[in-house]
């Protein structure tokens, strides 16, 4: 059996007398979608940053394609392989699509992350071939913060693409947008990572998407993984059921 990508070993985090997350432990195997669900507030974001880092961990490790990556800065975490798409997208709404892509591109092949677009020729085929991959290359000059959400939504995980990651970690990919481009996000999400052979990681609160995608399923409840299963296991666990599903059957 191959090396999991990702393993999180203990892993906690205390807020003075807030236990954000409580002795979690998990492992997600190499090219898997996983779904993380849970409650507001049961700890699920700030699981995933202390995964990237954006948040120090109190104790416990991450390992990651088998290097123990614990306490390493976020944008070296990023050149290893690990990028996160937040809630609430992180594009330059004042840059072009293609600058958007451009930097992320540029700022892969440098020692320091720098925020300004230059000539815009740099970089061209391998810019507008990750814009084509989520469906806007027709939208490259359109100023990023004009566009649609849903737009906007392709945009960040170009912006992903554009830094090779191994692990995807998306926080509520399919938030803010209507049903049917929500499911249209989704499929590309899972066409991605099929084609560049990437593991997804994915926070969602909508458990029609969670269960028609996920590989398998990891359940937060107050700072606690409480189980961690297949769809169809989950959705008969009694106990996730009364933790988070309000005991429907």
């Amino acid at each position: 059996m191959s090396e999991p990508i990702l393993k999180v070993e203990h892993l906690n985090r205390f807020f003075g007398a807030l236990h954000a997350t409580n002795d979690v432990s998990f492992e997600v195997p190499d090219g898997q979608m996983r779904a993380v669900i849970g409650p507001n507030g049961a700890g699920k974001s700030t699981l995933m940053d202390l995964i990237c880092n954006r948040t120090t961990p109190s104790s416990g490790k991450v390992i990651f394609r088998g290097e123990d990556i614990t306490g390493l800065a976020p944008h070296k975490i990023v050149r290893k392989g690990m990028c996160k798409c937040f809630q609430i997208t992180q594009i330059f709404s004042n840059l072009t699509v293609y600058e958007n892509v451009q930097i992320a591109r540029i700022n892969m092949n440098k020692k320091a992350f720098h925020f300004l677009p230059v000539k815009d020729t740099y970089l061209k085929d391998e810019v507008m071939k990750y814009l084509a991959m989520v469906g806007i290359e027709d939208k490259a000059e359109e100023i990023a913060g004009f566009m649609s959400y849903g737009d906007q939504r392709r945009l960040d995980i170009a912006i992903a693409l554009a830094l090779e990651p191994k692990l995807l970690i998306l926080d509520e990919p399919a938030a803010g947008v209507a049903r049917e481009e929500a499911y249209k996000l989704m499929d590309l999400i899972r066409k991605l990572g099929k084609e560049q052979h990437m593991t997804i990681v994915f926070i969602e609160h909508d458990m029609e998407i969670v269960f028609n995608y996920a590989d398998e399923i990891s359940v937060m409840s107050n700072g606690a993984l409480i189980a961690s299963d297949t769809p169809e296991k989950i959705r008969q666990n009694e106990f996730v059921q009364q933790a988070y599903l309000g005991g429907a059957e």
